[in-house]
């Protein structure tokens, strides 16, 4: 295996001015697919208005250690990294949805270029091969247009996995400290971008070294200031809030990790055949137009007479197999389930593509231009439909237009949801939290059959006095309009109906 590693570095030539250039024409495709017609669309619930909502909280109070979906609901369903972006975004760009969505179009080139720096090192005569393989996906060029955490969570390991093939597979038998570092650094983010899940391609890792130089060798990967950076990267948020409210050790661990692995209590899809009905459609469709190179490029582990031997004779090969195989089962047993988790897995199925086709693609000849043009306008078209033409039941920005032809906005100053459920989960998929950037108010939601729902009610209403009320369809108004009087509300008016649900202006 060191034969391999030595004869890997032996062959990467120094960079040309060719390289040079083939890395500008890259980036020049990034900004391209990652800009075009970015923010020309508007924020479809409920995901991306919640988080965008959470950004918009922390801008408005200050606190950024605590995301919160309103000034009284705190929500640690993910660590604070896609809120803290967001934020930041919205206060350089402005409260619009290009600030929301450019960094996702930043995060989108980000990996491109990780995935060029480990094409130097593992397709040295091709090294923009994978990263174009990434940026033509049907699924990675879509899900730069989503506001989620995976965008950023795909980064992350594509630095830390970045950092570990420099790492693995350099110029010298001993991992250079700067590669681990970082290494280390992506795992920290990771961590702090999506929690343990982040983590999942690090089992690959360990598997691999464990395989290729023992128990012993990971010794040198896993060194004792890579761990401290990780520590103080991806752990330090979680140990100051949880000092703050020491209720969330119970909380991560009962809802964030085990209700998301063995139960389907956040109705993602699951059941034994969930997984199959989420992820083999994503991989498939998300996977064109290299699908077919992905089935011929995949390992043929089990074909091989020796296993051992197939191992030894194809380590990149078999780390890439790993980095796919060993998430994508966690992802399967797991019971939340959603295509944006399988991100992260395009990026050793773009260089497992382009170690396919590294002989067989060549940006040289005529025919393989116009074909890579004539995807990336099918692409952009994609795009702009996306942004024009299609206008979800879900889309916050027309909603937003539509209650300002109801009520005129400066005649209240805060929003309050009332639904009928007592589950905390249904207040985050059917409260419209994305209306705080088009409308700038404060959204509230109210799970009128919760015990504490009449406190809560009244807390807001306090905090707000002139707030626009919307009565879920399956609640009698005059039950609402009882509860809001004890909680001290005198004027009552209504305004109208929005899609059978009743709006009331009220004012203490």
């Amino acid at each position: 295996m060191q034969n391999e590693r030595s004869q890997a570095a032996s062959v990467r030539p120094r960079p040309a001015y060719p390289a040079y250039r083939a890395l500008l024409w890259l980036i020049a495709l990034g900004l391209l697919l990652g800009f075009a017609f970015q923010g020309t669309r508007g924020l479809w619930g409920p995901d991306e208005g919640r988080y965008v909502d959470a950004a918009l909280q922390m801008l408005d109070t200050g606190d950024y250690l605590t995301p919160g979906y309103s000034p009284d609901e705190v929500n640690f369903s993910k660590p604070p990294t896609t809120y803290w972006v967001l934020a930041a975004a919205i206060k350089l760009g402005g409260r619009n949805s290009w600030a929301v969505r450019a960094p996702y179009a930043l995060a989108f080139l980000l990996t491109m270029l990780a995935l060029y720096g480990m094409g130097r090192r593992l397709l040295p005569e091709k090294p923009w091969l994978p990263a174009l393989v990434y940026a033509l996906s049907a699924f990675p060029f879509v899900t730069a247009n989503i506001v989620s955490t995976d965008v950023f969570l795909c980064l992350c390991e594509a630095l830390a996995m970045l950092g570990f093939v420099c790492a693995a597979f350099g110029e010298q038998a001993r991992p250079a400290r700067r590669h681990l570092w970082l290494m280390w650094l992506g795992w920290g983010l990771a961590f702090l971008t999506k929690g343990p899940p982040g983590l999942l391609p690090l089992l690959a890792v360990i598997v691999f070294i464990a395989g290729r130089d023992g128990w012993r060798g990971l010794g040198r990967y896993f060194l004792p200031s890579g761990l401290l950076l990780f520590l103080a990267v991806g752990l330090s948020w979680y140990a100051v809030v949880m000092l703050r409210y020491p209720w969330l050790p119970h909380y991560f661990l009962q809802q964030e990790v085990y209700n998301r692995l063995f139960t389907g209590a956040q109705r993602r899809h699951a059941g034994w055949l969930g997984w199959a009905l989420v992820y083999l459609p994503t991989l498939l469709l998300g996977s064109l137009p290299w699908w077919l190179s992905l089935l011929r490029g995949t390992p043929g582990v089990l074909r091989a007479q020796n296993w051992r031997s197939w191992r030894q004779q194809h380590a990149v090969a078999w780390l890439l197999a790993l980095w796919f195989a060993l998430p994508f089962v966690v992802f399967c047993l797991a019971q939340s389930r959603l295509p944006l988790y399988l991100l992260p897995l395009f990026l050793p199925i773009a260089l497992i593509v382009a170690l396919e086709l590294r002989d067989q693609i060549d940006l040289h000849t005529a025919q393989h231009r116009a074909w890579v043009l004539m995807w990336v306008i099918a692409l952009l078209s994609l795009k702009a439909s996306a942004a024009y033409l299609m206008h979800p039941p879900n889309d916050n920005r027309l909603i937003a237009q539509q209650f300002r032809q109801q009520i005129a906005s400066d005649r209240y100053a805060a929003m309050i949801f009332i639904q009928n459920t007592a589950q905390s989960y249904t207040i985050e998929e059917e409260t419209l939290w994305g209306l705080r950037l088009y409308l700038d108010k404060p959204v509230y939601g109210i799970a009128m059959l919760a015990p504490d729902a009449g406190q809560s009610l009244c807390h807001a209403l306090h905090k707000y006095p002139s707030s626009l009320v919307i009565i879920d369809s399956y609640l009698a108004p005059r039950k609402i309009e009882r509860e809001l009087q004890a909680c001290g509300i005198r004027g009552m008016t209504r305004v109208d109906s929005w899609r059978k649900r009743v709006l009331e202006q009220v004012q203490s």
